[in-house]
């Protein structure tokens, strides 16, 4: 099992946290592959931790679905369905509907002129076929949003779906387009407008075009 030996560690968390971060990350980037053998000991040695806070990483990272545990027996990564897109796209654009509508009333100056840069180096790197940075970016702009929500159980839930979603799209090779991008200035001037009916059609309508551009690749 080829760990990297070179990779930064988050700093101000816990053992735990530390684990459950950089695991996922593998989890999601490729590097710990669907149905791999996931041996604690190496984990440990990898991460620099003992073996406990490895084995809770695992834990937590079976509730999310990311591993699979056998009770004596082995530990996995679970197995990734292009068609689970399907399942995880819907209840993330519904979340990040809702959140846009309780952004409204906490944006600023500030927030817009963000969610503008941000949206600027999202389409640079569209432009630039930089579909990791693209995706990255992307969720950076959509994420300004749910901070504004101010919604803690918001910001769990759409967390996880988050993670399922780049895990998708480094899987299968996914790219996002400019249509995210003029659907991102068009979020923008709505919220600007302060209008929750027509911005939250506009952010359910965003993730359903999605559905349909990377479901029919």
């Amino acid at each position: 099992m080829p760990i990297p030996v070179d990779h930064s560690k988050p700093v101000r968390v816990s053992a735990k946290e530390s684990a459950y971060l950089q695991l996922q990350q593998w989890i999601i980037d490729g590097t710990l592959q669907p149905e791999e053998k996931l041996i604690d000991t190496e984990l440990a040695q990898a991460l620099s931790l003992s073996r406990t806070p490895i084995r809770e990483a695992l834990q937590l990272l079976e509730v999310q679905g990311f591993v699979e545990m056998f009770p004596g027996k082995a530990t996995r990564v679970t197995n990734i369905k292009k068609d689970d897109l399907k399942n995880l796209l819907p209840p993330l654009a519904v979340l990040q509907a809702l959140a846009a509508e309780l952004a409204i009333p906490n944006l600023d100056d500030q927030t817009f002129q963000l969610m503008h840069e941000t949206n600027e180096r999202f389409i640079k790197a569209i432009d630039s076929q930089d579909g990791f940075s693209a995706l990255k970016i992307d969720q950076e702009f959509h994420q300004i949003i749910v901070d504004a929500a101010n919604n803690s159980y918001i910001h769990s839930m759409l967390g996880s779906l988050q993670s399922h979603v780049r895990r998708q799209f480094f899987h299968h090779s996914l790219m996002l387009t400019k249509s995210s991008y003029d659907e991102h200035v068009q979020i923008i001037q709505t919220l600007k407008e302060r209008d929750p009916e027509k911005v939250s059609q506009i952010m359910k309508s965003n993730w359903v075009r999605t559905i349909e551009e990377l479901t029919a690749v």
